[in-house]
Parts: C-alpha cells; structure tokens; sequence
C-alpha cells in the first residue's frame, strides 16, 4: 500500500499519536553485502564499532562509505522515528518520522571514528534542514546517530568544527541532528547496495565545497 506524503509532513516529525502503526515483525531484508562478502547484520566482530548516518537518499550514502578501506559492512534502514519496522513507503509518506540512514560497521584499527565524521561533514551538505538537494523531505534530514556519550562527545565536536568552517566559507548554518542510537530498522532488499545492484540508479550525494579543518 502507497501512503501518500503531504506538504505538512515535508517539513515537520510527526507526534507519536499522529504516526503510522507499523508492525510487530522485521520486514524481510538481505543477509549478505554484495560488495563486501559480509553480513550486514549482527554479530559482528570482536572489535567492530557502528556508527549511523543520515545524509540525504541512502543509495548514495551508503555506496560512499562502503568504498573506505577499514569499513567493514554497510547498511540501508531507517531511524529516529515512532513507527516500528517501517517500510519504505511509510517512510516515504513523512508519517513514521523517520529518516534515511546508512549503518556502517568499521574496525577502529584501520579507520577512525573522526575520520568516518570527515566523510561524513565533507560529502553532503548538512545545512538544508529536512532536504537535501532536491529531495525534499523529513527522511532526507542530515543527522549522526552514536553508540553511546564517548561517540556523541567526538561527534559534538566535530560538528563545531566544521560548523566554524562553513561559517568562515559563507555558508549556513549546519541542521544536522546529533543522538544516541535509537531503534535501526533494516531497509528492503533492493535498497541494500542499492547502487552496486544498479550502477547507473540515481545517486543525490554532494557536499558543500568546504574540507574538514585538520
């Protein structure tokens, strides 16, 4: 079923009683990842960290962090909202309040927590509120969903970095929303790796220009 969006829904989160009912059950999803050969779902190695990450349609997204060498899984699915195990046409329609979000599993030995947030801040642009580009729409919100107060702590930080360095390029104010994991929901099978499955599929990615200081 097709849940049609409506303006109100584009810009503002909805209450939890205004929100779509969901389900009880795990809509289906893939196992594997296509490029990498490994799961996409816990466990994990001892060892991996997560990080989760909204940055505008997930196709794009996730395509740009499973290319980096310490990376070790990527994932599509949705986040920070009230609907439980959405489907994507519930997110779709702004009625769940969630957003598009990419998980990425990483071993901290080869990259870096800051060094994810450096991709992160340097390829879109985190200062539209809830768009991105032409995708407009409270699932395309730019935000950083943390493990825990040590991730959140680094994450702040870097924030006021590269906030600084938008201010000091002329550019806006940075919308992007900083929280602790809430519930990740795994996005349908043909999301997963979507552009990896589709070469040519539509990717909305692109930053603002301007380098993470340091």
């Amino acid at each position: 079923m097709f849940f049609q969006r409506t303006s109100e829904y584009k810009t503002r989160i909805p209450t939890a009683e205004e929100a779509l009912p969901g389900r009880a059950e795990p809509i289906a999803t893939s196992s594997l990842h296509t490029v990498l050969g490994t799961p996409i779902k816990p466990p994990f190695p001892d060892g991996m960290q997560q990080l989760i990450v909204g940055m505008g349609c997930f196709w794009g997204a996730e395509r740009r962090f499973w290319q980096i060498s310490g990376v070790y899984s990527t994932a599509a699915g949705y986040i920070g909202g009230e609907t439980p195990n959405p489907t994507y046409d519930e997110v779709c329609s702004g009625r769940t309040g969630h957003n598009e979000v990419v998980l990425v599993v990483f071993d901290p030995e080869q990259v870096s927590f800051e060094q994810l947030l450096k991709v992160f801040w340097e390829s879109h642009d985190p200062t539209q509120g809830m768009r991105q580009g032409n995708d407009t729409g409270t699932q395309y919100r730019s935000g950083i969903y943390v493990s825990d107060m040590a991730q959140r702590a680094k994450a702040e930080v870097s924030k006021l970095n590269f906030a600084n360095a938008l201010e000091d390029a002329g550019k806006g104010r940075i919308t992007t929303e900083i929280l602790v994991t809430t519930d990740f929901y795994y996005a349908e099978p043909y999301h997963q790796q979507y552009l990896d499955k589709n070469p040519g599929g539509y990717c909305g990615l692109g930053g603002t220009g301007v380098c993470m200081p340091g």
